[in-house]
């Protein structure tokens, strides 16, 4: 058998997504899974797609690939819908940030000036929302927020797509022209960069369908904590981020995520806990992912911390774009691989 075009090592929602987009382009692809079950951040991920947030303000080129993905997605899904027949939970209904205290208050209403959005009074967030608790102090309403669940994005990747699950340890006895590892936290064994994993823990509910009808930002007494609505019932809560490297699910990180989740929206304390999920998000030194060829031979898409579905469809055109072309766009100028390197 010949060696395809293009192998790309990891089989995460970035790997697919990049394989995806290269197949489409008329290259042979065979994608190399790390993992034997799912475990990858995308498993864990809630699928918020928001480009805003404060921190982005102060990394122009960062927000530029962040909001540029946004744009792309509402396209990719229809397309990977119509193509992969899954349906995806893409979702337009926007987002509220809400602020439980005058304390958090002050904290969020800077970030929502940058962005443009009128702080709205707990009248009217109740309006939109009336499952809130009447404690809370204000918030804003975010219409260009949207959300997806990454495990249904990535069943509709992997029924286009085989999937190898030998584990890669050597890229140089990968055979391929061109390899491109999208290995998320395993990046860092293969190819030496700066790719660390950064805990998340996080919590799913479910019960009575439609208790909340927005994804919740909130802030509870200083404590961040989102609620992802699912159709059929299913709330997602998280999540943590912790510097650590196990997979232990802990008793405080659970009552801190649940107590701020029912803090916001009472009704809450009824529904069901469905699953307490512990994941790793691939960091790297400047919190930036990295893009574009390591070498000659290989390419590498990852480290994109926690925007890995929100870039999926921008880091997906930008990396099949050049292995497909050889040149570089000049949206990857600041993702270089090469940018941690001494000298």
């Amino acid at each position: 058998m010949n060696a395809p075009d293009v192998a790309v090592v990891g089989g995460g929602i970035i790997g697919l997504a990049i394989a995806w987009r290269l197949t489409q382009r008329g290259l042979t692809v065979a994608v190399h899974d790390l993992a034997a079950k799912p475990s990858g951040a995308w498993h864990v991920a809630a699928g918020m797609l928001a480009a805003g947030g404060e921190s982005t303000f102060e990394r122009p080129a960062l927000r530029r690939l962040l909001e540029t993905s946004a744009l792309r997605w509402p396209g990719f899904a229809a397309e990977l819908e119509k193509e992969s027949g899954v349906e995806l939970g893409f979702d337009a209904t926007g987002t509220l940030s809400v602020a439980l205290t005058t304390d958090d208050l002050a904290e969020v209403a800077r970030e929502w000036a940058l962005r443009g959005v009128p702080a709205l009074r707990p009248s009217e967030l109740r309006e939109r929302e009336p499952a809130l608790s009447p404690r809370v102090r204000g918030g804003a309403y975010l219409p260009d927020d949207r959300q997806v669940d990454p495990r249904r994005v990535v069943a509709a990747l992997r029924s286009l797509l085989p999937v190898n699950a030998t584990p890669v340890t050597d890229l140089g006895a990968v055979d391929a022209g061109t390899v491109v590892v999208a290995a998320g936290c395993g990046t860092a064994a293969l190819t030496g960069l700066p790719v660390r994993p950064v805990k998340g823990q996080s919590v799913r509910l479910r019960g009575e369908p439609g208790l909340i009808r927005h994804v919740l930002n909130g802030v509870v007494d200083g404590r961040h904590v989102y609620l992802v609505p699912r159709a059929g019932g299913e709330v997602v809560v998280g999540a943590t981020q912790e510097e650590r490297t196990d997979h232990a699910s802990t008793a405080g990180a659970v009552l801190d995520l649940l107590r701020a989740a029912i803090d916001l929206v009472p009704g809450l304390a009824e529904f069901e806990i469905t699953e307490v999920l512990v994941g790793h998000r691939p960091a790297t030194p400047d919190n930036a992912p990295l893009l574009g060829p390591l070498d000659g031979r290989v390419v590498v898409a990852a480290g994109h911390h926690r925007n890995g579905v929100l870039l999926a469809p921008v880091t997906a055109d930008l990396i099949a774009d050049l292995v497909a072309s050889g040149t570089a766009d000049p949206l990857l100028d600041e993702f270089r691989p090469g940018r941690f390197s001494c000298g």
